[in-house]
């Protein structure tokens, strides 16, 4: 087993590498975040500007004005298919991050737990060595004590 100094030193690794990899899981959170809120953007600006097309059709509108609309829809459906591929790679690096967070904390406790039984261990074996110590002297003085008879 390795000595508690060497074992304080592992937990205080791990717990920089749990911290690291809490703030790469919060960094991808919030990309993530932005992500979606962009793709809801795009696509409510698309809806928006199906409805102002639509509403035209109903007037009346040139045939110009109509492939020009049918232009602008197909980029808007590429902006759309483009960033619902940007969500989807955020949300598979945050579930990259967050399972990299989980191994870091599991290590992290893994090395708090055996902290945590080297010190008992150690308790222990001091309760043995007083014992032990009390044992001797009883003993001793059992031996020395003068009989009174």
């Amino acid at each position: 087993m390795a000595a508690p100094s060497a074992l304080d030193t592992l937990i205080d690794l791990a717990h920089r590498e749990t911290d690291d990899a809490a703030i790469r899981l919060g960094n991808a959170l919030r990309a993530g975040e932005e992500a979606r809120q962009k793709l809801d953007l795009l696509q409510q600006y698309r809806d928006d500007y199906t409805d102002r097309c639509q509403a035209s059709l109903t007037q009346g509108i040139s045939a110009t004005h109509f492939m020009n609309f049918q232009a602008f829809m197909q980029k808007l459906d590429c902006a759309v298919a483009g960033q619902r591929k940007v969500v989807d790679d955020t949300q598979q690096r945050i579930a990259d991050a967050r399972a990299a967070w989980q191994r870091c904390e599991q290590k992290k406790m893994s090395f708090v737990t055996l902290a945590e039984r080297a010190g008992q261990a150690a308790v222990h074996r001091e309760l043995r060595r007083e014992q032990k110590q009390n044992d001797e002297f009883a003993a001793r003085r059992a031996l020395y004590k003068p009989t009174s008879s």
